[in-house]
């Protein structure tokens, strides 16, 4: 079973920053997408970016220019970058991977795990 552990959350003054770190146990030179999701009180949880295999990103128009996702294989984590945060970025981040598995050499599936979820605070 694939672990994902996040790490970095906080409190933090508005237009502050952090870094989030996501830890996968898995290699993730072999995924099929990985990305950050958030949660704020009362709300859906909601795409703040991705990054996908071929290396594309894409961000959440609320987060563009502020926020910047990447990931370093050797290491098999996954980082999302946040600055000049936002009293409305306060919300519980998840980091999330698609991990292609395989029989022998024969592509099985994208099967996709989640990280427990890390607390982000912005304060005025």
């Amino acid at each position: 079973q694939v672990q994902l552990v996040e790490s970095g959350g906080g409190s933090v003054q508005a237009g502050g920053s952090l870094k989030l770190s996501c830890a996968v146990s898995a290699d993730i030179s072999r995924n099929c997408g990985m990305g950050w999701h958030r949660q704020a009180p009362g709300k859906e949880r909601e795409l703040v970016s991705i990054i996908r295999s071929d290396g594309t990103i894409n961000y959440a128009d609320s987060v563009k220019g502020r926020f910047t996702i990447s990931r370093d294989n050797g290491k098999n984590t996954l980082y999302l970058q946040m600055n000049s945060l936002h009293i409305e970025d306060t919300a519980v981040y998840y980091c999330a991977a698609g991990i292609k598995e395989y029989f022998g050499t024969i592509y099985l599936r994208c099967s996709n795990y989640w990280g427990q979820g890390t607390q982000v605070t912005v304060s005025s």
